[in-house]
């Protein structure tokens, strides 16, 4: 009995006691907030290689735009010479030891235009087909590869398909207008891809809009699609206008000649190209080093004009960037 009172005794002390305050010395320790940790040793080697990665594609970029910039001046101090008003409106005489390069000037800028001509409309409407219309399929995917490995197809194969298909089998003569062609066929990979692309790019909603209004599906690619593509179309002629000028392997085969002093008269005429003239000087002159100056003139001119041809594209793509926007 008396150890039963005394544990209700002990039991009956006043709950105030429990709220007394709790001295410092009870206080939880409370655990020190840490410092952030440092990087990883695998961050550490991933912004290592990102760095070096960037450094590179500057590097790269930098002896690009070096060695371009060495190849012009290079042109330009060698061919500056050359230049004068006889070299540019005079027919080559000697031999094209002597005279002017205006057929070839004449030659190059007609190849460019017919080509331009067969190439544009025919690679433009191959896009929208394979882009609006062709169904998805394996036909459509074997279409597109093809076009993609003819994109990279070196230009004297090109050049000899044009030779057995325009002159031997249909019976074309050598002349501008089978070199067109074959040009044509050339550089049509290059535009049917670029305008694929374009294509692609124009936002989907805009079709969308235009068939809630009751647009027909040729109106909708003619009045809304293309105006907006338009842009990316004309990038893929300006790399046309570039490649057209400058390749010699398929006009060898199908109509550019040696010496042919005179402006062509018509598109079954052969004629004279500065791309093939150049490379006739270069390695076929009876003396190369008598006219270095003059391969070097032709050089620059046709830089120049493959630039002016750019310029003038890329004119027309910002009036119409600023007439859509």
């Amino acid at each position: 009995m008396n150890s039963q009172s005394n544990h209700l005794s002990d039991s009956s002390q006043p709950i105030s006691d429990l709220s007394q305050p709790v001295s410092k010395s009870s206080k939880p320790i409370s655990k020190p907030i840490s410092k952030p940790a440092s990087k990883s040793a695998a961050r550490k080697r991933s912004d290592f290689f990102q760095s070096l990665a960037f450094l590179l594609m500057k590097l790269s970029a930098v002896v690009v735009v070096l060695a371009l910039l060495a190849i012009v001046i290079d042109i330009v101090l060698n061919g500056w010479s050359a230049i004068n008003l006889t070299f540019l409106t005079q027919m080559p005489i000697k031999g094209m030891t002597a005279g002017g390069i205006l057929p070839c000037i004449v030659g190059t800028i007609e190849l460019v235009i017919l080509s331009l001509l067969f190439a544009v409309p025919a690679g433009i409407l191959s896009a929208i087909y394979l882009t609006e219309y062709a169904p998805d399929g394996k036909a459509k995917w074997v279409v597109e590869q093809a076009v993609n490995n003819l994109a990279g197809t070196p230009s004297i194969v090109f050049g000899l398909f044009g030779m057995a298909l325009f002159i031997k089998y249909i019976g074309l003569p050598s002349s501008i207008l089978t070199a067109s062609l074959t040009m044509g066929v050339l550089i049509l990979p290059v535009i049917i891809r670029t305008t694929q692309e374009s294509l692609l790019s124009v936002p989907k909603d805009l079709r969308d809009a235009s068939y809630a209004l009751g647009v027909t599906k040729w109106e909708t690619i003619r009045r809304a699609v293309l105006p907006s593509a338009y842009s990316g179309i004309l990038t893929g002629i300006i790399l046309s206008i570039g490649r057209a000028a400058g390749e010699t392997a398929p006009i060898m085969f199908t109509g550019a000649v040696y010496f042919y002093p005179r402006i062509p008269d018509s598109v079954f005429s052969p004629f004279m190209a500065l791309s093939y003239h150049l490379y006739v000087m270069a390695t076929e002159s009876m003396n190369i080093e008598l006219t270095r100056s003059l391969q070097y003139g032709t050089a620059l001119i046709l830089l120049a004009i493959v630039l002016l041809m750019n310029l003038t594209a890329t004119a027309i793509r910002r009036h119409y960037k600023k007439k859509l926007a």
